[in-house]
Parts: C-alpha cells; structure tokens; sequence
C-alpha cells in the first residue's frame, strides 16, 4: 500500500474505495482537514508536512494542498505540533473500566491523554474467554478507546480445574482447549498466560503449549508473562527458554510481555534474554516484547512475596495455612527470601489498600513495619491476613531497562494498572526517557514502536499508520510538552501535551481537553471456525 509520500507500507491492507484522489477541479465534502503539522506515518520513515484529510472515520486524503480538493466541515491547524497515528497499547488491565458504568472511566482517560486510541485487554492470562459478550457490552455502553481481546489461560484453566495444583486429565485439557477455540471464533486475537500467577503456575509446559496451538491454529498469538522474571523457581532465563520452546511446539508468534530482568541476583541478564531472543528469531520465530519505562514494577504483596503453594486455594486458603503454627514458619521463611530477592523491604512502596489491610498506601513496606513496631515480614503477613495491597517495586536496573529499549523487536507499552504511574503517564515517559532527555532513538522510531509495529505483531489490519483507507485513529501532540505528571506518590495524574486525539474520526480530546465523546470500538479478529 502506498503513503501520501509514496512510502511502501507491506503487510497493511487498503479498503476498497479509498485509494483514489478527488478529480482535480471538483471539491468533495469531508468531515476534518489537519493541516500544518509534522507527519509522522507510523512506518518509521522520516516526517512529511502532508494535509490529512478525514471522512467517515478513516484517511481520505494524504498529501499536499487539500483545499485544493476537499471542502471540510472542520479544520484543525497543527502547526508546531506532531500528527502521528494513535498509538497502541499491547499491554494494559483496562478491563474494568471499560466495562464500568460510570462514562468517564469507560472514557479510558489514563491511556487516552496519553495519545492512545487502542488497548489491549485480557493481559497476564486474565482474559474473559467470553470475547463476545464483552464486546457487546462494550458496543452497547460506548467507550472512549478502541480494545482489543486476548482470551486468558486463568479463567479457562480455573473453570475446569478451579485452584488447584495439579495437571488435567485428557477429558480437562479438552474442555480448556474447546473453551479458548471458543473465544478465537468470538474475535480473541490471541492467547494470554500469566505463569507466574495462581493457578497458571501450576500448569506444565506442555499443557501451556496445547492450548497455545489452539490459538495459533486460528492465527492468534501467544502473549505471555513469564513464569518467571527474577528467581522465584526455573529463574529469568530458564522462563525465556520454556517461552521460546512453547512458541516452537505451537508455531505461534510468541509476545513477551514487560519484559525485565527483575531484582539485583538477576541485573544484567538482558544481555543474555537479548542474545537468545534473537538467536530464536533468526532460526525463523517470531518473537516480540514490550517495555514499561519505569523501574518499579507494579504487583501485590501476595504476588510477590508468598509462594505459590501457599496460594493454592486462593486468599482464603493462605490465612487457614497461616494459622497453623508450623506452616505459617515455612511461610514466613519464603517471604523473607521473597523481600530480599527484590532489595529489601525498603524497595516495596505501598501504594494501594485492598480489603480490610489496616495499612496506608504512600511508604514503604519498611516504614510501615517500623511505625508498628514489628518486622516487614510480620507486616506483610499482617496485611494478608486482612487482605492484601498494592505494591511498586523498586527492583529493575536501568542498564537493563535501557539495553530493552532499543531492541527493534521492542514496542512500548504501559502494563496500566491501578496505583502505578504507568497506567496514566508510560507513553509520554517513554518519549521523554528515549528521545528526548537521553535520546537513544528518533522520533520516527518512537513512533513506530508505539503504534505501526504494535498493529502489526497484534493483527490489526487498519490501524498503527497514517495512509489511506486506514481508520482514523490520530494523535496530535505538542513535542515540547508532551510528558506524565503521574508519580509513584501521585499515581492518577493525567498526562499533558496531547492537543488533539481522534478515536474513529471522532474528537475525545479537542484543544487539550476531554470532549465527552465515547467513539471507540471492539476489534475483533475475523477468525476461520467453520
């Protein structure tokens, strides 16, 4: 397909229709001319100062002197600023807003301000594999950025096997693999794990490399949180290596997701990750990632401090274990290792309360035991035995988050969740971090990484570029204040810069602010299941 500037774009399909210019001498009606700006495609070439001009949704027209060809209902000079296409979030825990009956979060303003026009959702293995009714309630209740499905490995390995840690039997592994054929045929554009997460991890690799090649059969992708991102049981690298074996055994393209080397004992691995990733893809597989720009991650106290056979059974079964005297010392003695394994307990930052927790979100899990008087370790389980909380976790170097980010096979995206400045500030940090304080890429690049590569390694056929036919998912931001305000002490900051958003060629943001406007849609992925 052909750009405006005549860039080939392979891989990127062109409706029918929209290939043609206007005849010269007869203007036509359009709905919106951008004019003025700097034109970035989302392929990664250099910028061009072509109009853009809009109708019914999609690119009409890319090129010089619009005026000359289309009569637009509105205008929008972007002079100074960047026009690029929406980006694309690989990555996020938007679910439950988008499904939440208040407009305003369906609204997705984290992830909009931040010039996003598409999520991903059902990350981590967490994804309802009832793809159509989500996308139904979606369709019905309006909402403000587009979203796409992955089906989970969670809620289908629990509806058949429930929390416990055993492997499934033949008539099992069946009911799980008809459950995700399911959510394929219903538009899931792949298959999510989170092996790292009861009761995923208590899956083998051969049961994960099944189901996988149920979705690969149905042209999805394999999206995964590894079983490990530290050294928690097979270590960072002996995870990568069971990825890439159950990217093999299905034949699916496998998408690592956050990608990191968590905790000091593992600083310095990606050197490692990197050389067997693209040891892996030059033998023909194709592997992707995506990278948050923050060096805490984000997770609970019962995810990152308690073994996972403590968990089985969930909550409840962890505070019946931990009223026995003897297991709740063998308990205790895993999560000193735990606290350690991530630098301490003064490198855990609560930042959010989850139940009845008696604990107060702002100060490290070592502050807090200090206030009360006991040990970390004692104020963990303390919380537990309440409920739970959220953590960020200070435990990624940035050597390491750096030789990540300009992997060509890198994309950027946020992992958004709540009581994390990810959720509202990732794709601006992430501008600022590599091109701008210390640049280690082009804007074009940026660009790219953020939506054009991303719509590629997802499936999506119209979306990531500035071209014709393409739907009109565009983000027009100011370069210069283009940045997050969230912090990890004031997680809920909307980001600045983005001057103008289109979801669809409707305006969510116009001028800097919030229009009210619901124009997203569910995507879904056309699936042969006859």
């Amino acid at each position: 397909m052909r750009l405006g500037n005549g860039v080939l774009l392979a891989g990127v399909v062109v409706l029918a229709g929209c290939q043609s210019y206007p005849d010269e001498g007869r203007l036509v009606p359009a709905d919106l001319l951008i004019s003025g700006g700097t034109v970035y495609d989302g392929s990664g070439s250099p910028a061009t100062s072509d109009d853009l001009v809009i109708a019914d949704g999609r690119i009409a027209y890319v090129g010089a002197n619009a005026r000359l060809r289309y009569i637009p209902a509105r205008e929008i000079d972007a002079t100074g600023l960047v026009v690029a296409p929406g980006f694309i979030d690989p990555h996020t825990h938007a679910g439950g807003d988008l499904a939440s009956g208040d407009a305003e979060r369906r609204a997705n303003l984290p992830f909009v301000f931040q010039g996003v026009t598409t999520v991903v959702v059902g990350n981590d293995g967490g994804g309802s594999p009832d793809i159509a009714d989500e996308a139904s309630a979606a369709s019905a209740q309006g909402i403000g950025t587009n979203v796409a499905y992955l089906a989970g490995f969670g809620p289908i390995r629990e509806e058949v096997l429930g929390k416990e840690d055993r492997a499934p039997d033949e008539a099992e592994l069946a009911a799980m693999k008809a459950r995700l054929r399911g959510a394929m045929c219903e538009g899931a554009w792949g298959f999510s794990t989170g092996l790292y997460y009861v009761p995923q991890a208590y899956s083998d690799t051969a049961e994960v490399a099944a189901l996988a090649s149920v979705a690969s059969a149905h042209g999805g992708y394999y999206d995964t949180h590894m079983r490990d991102e530290s050294t928690y049981n097979v270590s960072v690298t002996g995870a990568l290596e069971e990825t890439l074996s159950i990217a093999n055994v299905a034949d699916i393209p496998v998408h690592i997701a956050h990608i990191k080397a968590l905790g000091p004992a593992v600083w310095g691995h990606s050197a490692k990750m990197i050389e067997a990733i693209e040891e892996a893809q030059a033998n023909g597989l194709k592997v992707t990632a995506d990278q948050y720009p923050w060096e805490a991650s984000g997770t609970r106290i019962s995810a990152a401090l308690v073994p996972r056979t403590a968990l089985e059974g969930g909550l409840d079964a962890l505070r019946q274990r931990l009223a026995d005297p003897a297991t709740r010392a063998a308990i205790r003695d895993a999560m000193v290792e735990a606290i350690a394994r991530r630098g301490g307990a003064e490198k855990l930052l609560i930042t959010g309360r989850l139940g009845e927790a008696s604990v107060e979100p702002g100060r490290t899990l070592a502050d807090h035991a200090n206030a009360i008087g006991i040990d970390p370790v004692d104020a963990a389980i303390a919380i537990l035995l309440e409920g739970d909380a959220r953590l960020a976790s200070f435990n990624m170097s940035k050597a390491d988050i750096a030789a990540f980010s300009v992997r060509d096979w890198v994309v950027t995206g946020s992992d958004g969740s709540s009581g994390h400045p990810r959720k509202y500030g990732s794709f601006p940090k992430a501008y600022r971090d590599l091109v701008l304080d210390e640049p280690k890429m082009d804007l074009a690049r940026f660009i790219e990484r953020s939506s054009g590569q991303t719509a590629r390694l997802i499936g999506l056929e119209d979306r990531g570029f500035i071209a014709l036919g393409m739907a009109a998912d565009i983000v027009i931001f100011d370069p210069a204040q283009f940045a997050p305000r969230a912090t990890y002490q004031a997680p809920r900051e909307l980001s600045v810069g983005v001057r103008h958003l289109l979801v669809n060629g409707e305006p969510v943001i116009a001028d800097g602010n919030y229009t009210g406007s619901l124009p997203g849609k569910p995507l879904l992925k056309r699936a042969d299941c006859d």
